[in-house]
């Protein structure tokens, strides 16, 4: 068998549930101040589920479809790799879950990856590594990411949001990964789940902004030296964030991501203080990189240097996740999918896309893709803007009543879920029973 060329993404799928609360109207029922959701955080809309809904249901659901849409034989499938940190259980896998999917194709290897929101990553990066690996078959391979980013009643819970993209992984593929990556990880309490009564989270949210600023910094610097090392862009005559046409991020929230492209900026300054002449005052200069972390002045001077370049290469691709909240380990494949949803197809040709993705605890990577081929069979199978357009906006008492559902299914079996499957669009699978040990049982909605 000959070297697999172009390894990347062949299609795409994303599921977003059908129902979203308007951060604007949730500023007012919270009693907060105008703007402090919709602009504070950048946020528009979040999407939410009820006690109808899961992490089998998404994934199922996003699966089926890109099966489906992009008439893929199960058969040709031989490895799936899930990312989520939302858990129903301490063994079993939702890769296998999903096997009821490929009928008598059980010859699939793969299973979880979980580490906060970084666990699609590595699921990605595995399918890859396997299709480059000597032990491929010459079959593609499926990632899954997606999550329910739920906190509890407090600061943190405008932050939340659901959804599930799903990724078909071969050669000869239109969206092809790049040899570099840079990674940095390190132990943090930033953010976890240590508490398996609960769905939501511990959050220090404050030390949680600082630790992905450091990892984007740490990540960069480590992806500038493999991308030398390896000459990655030895014809270009571009440097630092210039390489990059476009730019997708992991979006806890569009407003941190906006302040994350003007950091890559800060750190091309910081390696060529050359750069920018005339626009970083001299009490910038003069900032430690440690209190650089957290320095407004120096937060406020990029944001104005990168104003012009982020609205070009990395806006399009929050226009998904504000639109949808944090997807947790699907966000930053939001993103790329936002991106190449509002950007045009023939724009993306031959461009390159690099992609932050960041998990708290904490696992970082910052990697890069290549357009290389047509595009637009994969947007248009997507759709993602239509399934934006298609969702019904909830008042934020019945979010509540959502969640409160979901609080009362937590752990429950002998369980029949009491949404409203009113809310479940067609070809969306939904939980219809728990039974006295714990198996889960689903429909497809007609």
């Amino acid at each position: 068998m000959s070297q697999p060329q172009n390894v990347g993404i062949k299609a795409l799928e994303i599921y977003v549930p059908s129902r979203i609360v308007n951060q604007a109207e949730l500023e007012k029922h919270d009693g907060v101040a105008a703007g402090k959701y919709t602009i504070g955080l950048g946020q528009t809309n979040m999407a939410f589920v009820d006690d109808r809904e899961d992490i089998y249901s998404f994934a199922l659901t996003a699966v089926s479809r890109l099966l489906k849409n992009n008439n893929i034989d199960p058969a040709s499938i031989g490895r799936i790799e899930v990312g989520t940190e939302t858990l129903l259980d301490k063994s079993k896998s939702v890769k296998s879950v999903l096997m009821q999917l490929f009928g008598e194709n059980s010859n699939i290897e793969g299973v979880d990856n979980v580490n906060a929101c970084y666990g699609g990553t590595n699921a990605l990066f595995n399918a890859i590594n396997w299709v480059e690996g000597r032990s491929w078959d010459g079959r593609n391979a499926i990632v899954v990411a997606g999550d329910i980013a739920l906190y509890a009643k407090g600061a943190a819970r405008p932050t939340g949001g659901a959804g599930c993209v799903a990724m078909l992984i071969g050669p000869d593929a239109p969206l092809v990964l790049d040899n570099v990556h840079g990674s940095y990880f390190e132990h943090a309490y930033d953010f976890y789940k240590p508490d398996l009564t609960s769905e939501y989270p511990y959050v220090d949210g404050h030390y949680s902004l600082t630790c992905y600023t450091k990892a984007l910094d740490k990540a960069y610097a480590a992806y500038n030296a493999r991308a030398e090392k390896v000459g990655l862009f030895k014809d270009s005559d571009k440097k630092g964030a210039d390489r990059f046409d476009y730019s997708a991020f992991h979006v806890p929230t569009c407003k941190l991501v906006t302040k994350s492209y003007a950091r890559l900026l800060y750190n091309d300054y910081l390696n060529d203080k050359s750069l920018y002449e005339g626009q970083v005052p001299e009490e910038v200069a003069a900032v430690s990189y440690d209190a650089s972390l957290t320095d407004k002045t120096v937060e406020k001077t990029f944001l104005g240097i990168a104003k012009a370049q982020s609205a070009e290469r990395m806006a399009p691709s929050l226009q998904g996740p504000t639109n949808t909240g944090n997807m947790y380990t699907a966000s930053v494949y939001a993103s790329l999918i936002s991106l190449l949803t509002f950007v045009p197809a023939e724009q993306l040709q031959g461009k390159r896309i690099s992609l932050f993705s960041y998990g708290s605890g904490l696992a970082s990577t910052l990697f890069s893709l290549t357009v290389k081929g047509d595009i637009s069979p994969i947007v248009k199978a997507c759709d993602f803007k239509a399934k934006l357009d298609d969702r019904s906006t909830e008042t934020p008492v019945d979010y509540e009543a959502a969640t409160d559902l979901r609080e009362k299914a937590h752990l429950k079996k002998n369980f029949e879920p009491q949404g409203d499957i009113k809310h479940i669009k067609s070809g969306v699978y939904y939980l219809t029973n728990i039974d006295d040990m714990f198996r889960r049982k689903y429909e497809i909605k007609q």
